[in-house]
């Protein structure tokens, strides 16, 4: 077969496995939808001229680019939809979850999206979201609509634990994740007040690289919670609220990066989100929910070639590639060339990613 007609033949394959999850849906909008997804993934590109040029269409580039706008226009792709196709993708057991936001600008239009993940392999998958109609922190309302989304398709006892920033916390907030016995892990702002005293007063003798904790629980928030706090080489007070052991604290909270990193993958350092020149709500969100399974793809695809071949690492045991870039470097190769390979990365899409290596197992103490 000749390189357009592999093409088809991968997003038609595609479309299959995508009606299997979504049965709802039209087979044709679907094959739409899994043309623009591969297409994409070639481009690394979120503009509808550049996804155009891989369309594998016999059409002009003003035509195949009012397909590409289709798919993203029309209600193609919901966000319920997209965690319908990921669910598949989680592993048994207890899963780790974080909570983010990521922001930009398109010109003076700030577009500001809510994130619920969870950590699968070394990466944190977006599973549910919410497009904030306006710019800063999020409230207490969104967060709790977000969690209850996913709630209703992976229940509370598979949560491990809620890891957060210090915009995400509150009473109410944390009253809600204990109500649903959520254990969470919270990094709290240097204001807040820890019985009687201020955070910031505590250890104030604190050198960089040292970690203290209050010998007992303290209430937090409307609960009985651990406090640890570390100073960073930089000087920054850390400090982390939680129902988890005291030991467990600081280590679980250091997964956060990761939502960071997988905010990266999305936008500049490799799906370029924020190229994007849609600034309406609903099209953003059907644009995030694409790129969200591309990049559980991209992840699954990873984790599978590491295990296979392990990557090369520098002088300190650290990967010089991260698993999701290698997942995209072997799934971009699959979908160009076709083959073996390609067949590979289809069934890798509903396989589960290895569970985690560790768990956190005790109960919830409030």
């Amino acid at each position: 077969m000749t390189i357009p007609d592999t093409a088809r033949f991968h997003a038609d394959t595609l479309a299959a496995h995508l009606k299997a999850h979504l049965p709802h849906r039209r087979l044709d909008a679907l094959k739409r939808l899994a043309e623009v997804l591969l297409a994409l993934l070639q481009a690394e590109s979120t503009l509808h001229r550049k996804i155009a040029l891989h369309l594998p269409r016999n059409a002009s580039l003003e035509s195949k680019t009012r397909t590409v706008a289709r798919v993203f226009h029309d209600a193609q792709l919901t966000p319920q939809d997209v965690t319908d196709v990921l669910l598949p993708l989680l592993p048994e057991g207890k899963l780790t979850l974080i909570m983010d936001r990521t922001t930009w600008h398109y010109g003076q239009t700030p577009l500001n999206i809510l994130v619920l993940g969870a950590i699968l392999g070394d990466a944190v998958i977006p599973l549910v979201w919410s497009i904030l109609p306006h710019q800063g922190n999020s409230s207490t309302a969104a967060r709790i609509l977000l969690v209850a989304r996913l709630l209703k398709v992976l229940p509370a006892r598979r949560w491990s634990v809620l890891i957060a920033d210090r915009e995400f916390v509150g009473q109410e907030w944390c009253n809600f994740l204990r109500w649903k016995r959520i254990r969470q892990c919270l990094r709290i702002r240097e204001n807040t007040r820890i019985e009687d005293d201020l955070a910031r007063d505590l250890f104030t003798t604190l050198q960089p690289g040292e970690v203290r904790t209050l010998f007992e629980r303290t209430w937090v928030y409307g609960g009985w919670m651990h406090v640890v706090i570390t100073l960073s080489p930089a000087g920054d007070r850390v400090i982390v609220a939680s129902d988890l052991p005291v030991l467990d604290v600081l280590n679980t909270y250091r997964l956060r990066w990761g939502i960071e990193s997988a905010f990266s993958s999305l936008k500049a350092r490799g799906l370029n989100l924020e190229a994007t020149h849609m600034t309406a709500p609903d099209r953003i969100s059907r644009l995030f929910g694409l790129l969200c399974v591309a990049l559980a793809w991209m992840a699954r695809v990873g984790v599978h070639t590491v295990q296979e071949r392990p990557p090369r690492q520098d002088n300190r045991g650290r990967a010089l590639v991260s698993q999701v870039r290698i997942g995209w470097q072997v799934l971009g190769q699959a979908v160009r060339w076709g083959g073996e390979a390609f067949w590979v990365c289809l069934e890798l899409l509903s396989k589960p990613f290895p569970p985690a290596h560790t768990s956190i197992s005790r109960s919830v103490r409030c």
